[in-house]
Order: C-alpha cells, then structure tokens, then sequence
C-alpha cells in the first residue's frame, strides 16, 4: 500500500479519535494541516498519556517495573509514619502476595482513633486469611460488625463465609451464602455457594446454581466474561466434577 494512503488512513483515524473522546476540534486542523508532525503531536500530547493511564498502561508499567508501587509506598512510609502511609504500604504487600508483612503494617495501623477502623479490620482479616489464620479471621470480622454494625461490604461479607466453611461450620455458612448469592455483584459468592452445597451432599442444587452462573455470563457478554474468567473457569471445572 502506497505510503500516502497509509499517512491518510491514520489521519482520519485520529481526526474520528478526536471526535470520538471529545478532545479539542483544533487538532483535527494540525492532523490535516500537518500530516506528519501534526500526527506525532497528537499521539505524543494526547493518546500516550491516556494508555498509560489506561488497563494497557498499567499492564505494560507492572511488567517492565514491577515493583513502582511498592517501592513508592515504602518511600513515602519511610519519610513520613502515618496511618494513611502505613495502611498504603500495607495494601501493597497483601497486593504482592507479602502477606505477613501486610498483616503486621494492618495490626500497626489499628491504635488509638483507628483501633476499629472497619477498612483496616477487614484488610487484617484478609491477610490472616491468606495465611490460613481462619480463627482469627473470624474473630476479626465478628469484632469488626460489633464495633461498626452499620459497616456493608459485600467482599467482607463473602469472607466471613469462606472462613467459616475453613472452620468447619458448614451449615452456618450455608446461611450466609444464601444470603449472598441474593445480592452479591460478580459470580464469586454464587460460586462459593454451590460448593458448599455440595459439600453437604447436595449436588442438584450446585449444579443448579453453577448453571445459572454460566448463564448470566453468557447473557452479560464479552466484558463480563473476561472481568471474571477466572472464576467462570472454575465455575466450569466444578461442573464437570460434579456431573
């Protein structure tokens, strides 16, 4: 293909992008004005700064630095021992996988004003989760609710669940997954939910709830498919086992 219809197709490519995001009409003027530096211009000023910011962006950033956040995390708790930098740094060991390292930032950061801090309560019970710490991580929770009883999170919701199946109190989880499976946003509870039921010897039922999980994901289309592949995935290995 000559090389200028290729300098034209990518002209009324980023004259459309333009319009499209809503960017100022002026650089549809430098684009056809100035073939060559109005279209340099254009991808240097307006499209790099918006990948980078963007899902490719961050993809891209945690390959070739894997470690920017952390690091920036640790510099700014290192200068400054707050509990908001603390509670950062913290995130960004469980992030990590570091989770004995986030556990001690959390338990740090719950003193003083922040001693019930719901936020941090949930991210210590996270961790001890991680760790496989589940009796703690019930007790965490269960003071959590007492000391917040307007707290709602549905991911602190499907934790106390999960943790309560580790501890072996099966039929009580049972009762906090029917619940969820009733308002939680993604799959993930629902999931949960049919394996429990299986593990008290109810398989029709899973495989009921497993079936209704496919069936929303095919009716939500691609984005909700890839946004929870991982536990679709699952969702459909556990079908198979159970059929």
């Amino acid at each position: 293909m000559p090389l200028f219809i290729i300098s034209l197709l990518v002209q009324v490519a980023l004259v459309i992008h333009v319009v499209k995001t809503g960017r100022n009409t002026i650089w549809i003027w430098i684009i056809v004005m100035l073939p060559l530096a109005g279209t340099l211009a254009y991808l240097i000023v307006e499209v790099l700064p918006s990948l980078s910011r963007g899902n490719a962006g961050r993809k891209m950033n945690a390959v070739i630095n894997p470690n920017r956040d952390i690091n920036a995390a640790s510099r700014q708790y290192s200068i400054s021992d707050t509990t908001e930098n603390t509670k950062r740094l913290a995130e960004e060991y469980f992030a990590k996988g570091a989770y004995e390292e986030a556990k001690s930032h959390y338990q740090k950061c719950l003193s003083g004003p922040y001693s019930n801090d719901p936020n941090l309560m949930f991210g210590l019970a996270k961790s001890d989760y991680e760790l496989g710490n589940f009796s703690d991580v019930k007790n965490t929770l269960d003071d959590l609710i007492a000391a917040n009883p307007d707290f709602k999170n549905q991911d602190a919701h499907l934790l106390y669940a999960r943790t309560l199946v580790s501890i072996g109190e099966t039929s009580e989880a049972l009762h906090e997954f029917e619940v969820l499976h009733q308002y939680y946003a993604g799959p993930e509870a629902s999931f949960y939910y049919a394996r429990c039921l299986a593990s008290l010897d109810k398989e029709l039922e899973s495989q009921e709830i497993l079936q209704q999980i496919l069936d929303k994901a095919e009716l939500s289309g691609t984005h909700y498919g890839k946004m929870h592949k991982d536990i679709l995935k699952q969702v459909k290995k556990a079908m198979s086992e159970e059929s």
